[in-house]
């Protein structure tokens, strides 16, 4: 009778232990795997401005635009950064990981996105696009009066 004990005890334990590796590979993890990989080349610098991960003063007022916000405009190029951070591979969730893991690095309470906050991005991405687009279309048609 005590080796099913000792199995049930050893096995408690091991579930225990594994439920703190499994979180390791959370968000924050994600998202600064990613920073490092791909953003990390202007943003660990400060190329043409990047907001360096840490530097609470320059993330300040990005945080403040909201986190569906900037993901979104940044996403489809926004200031000097190039669209999808100059890495056409990278999804849309890894990069939200990524943007996300900056700004919670830099002072801002910014959380890994769920479905309902990619929903926002998604949305806000569109329509940005859109935008771009239009303007776009409208440079096209004075080239094509010329």
């Amino acid at each position: 009778m005590k080796k099913p004990v000792l199995l049930s005890t050893l096995g408690a334990w091991l579930l225990a232990c594994a439920v703190p590796l499994a979180n390791a590979n959370t968000a924050d993890t994600v998202g600064k795997k990613i920073y490092e990989t791909t953003c990390a080349a202007c943003h660990a610098n400060g190329v043409a401005s990047a907001p360096k991960p840490g530097d609470a003063k320059a993330w300040a007022p990005l945080i403040e635009e909201g986190q569906d916000i900037l993901t979104a405009h940044a996403w489809v190029g926004v200031r000097a950064m190039p669209a999808q951070g100059g890495a056409p591979d990278l999804t849309l969730d890894d990069f939200a990981q990524a943007v996300a893991w900056m700004a919670s690095a830099s002072g801002g309470n910014w959380k890994a996105p769920d479905a309902a906050m990619m929903h926002r991005i998604r949305h806000e991405a569109a329509e940005r696009l859109e935008q771009d687009i239009k303007a776009k279309k409208a440079m096209k048609k004075m080239l094509e009066r010329d």
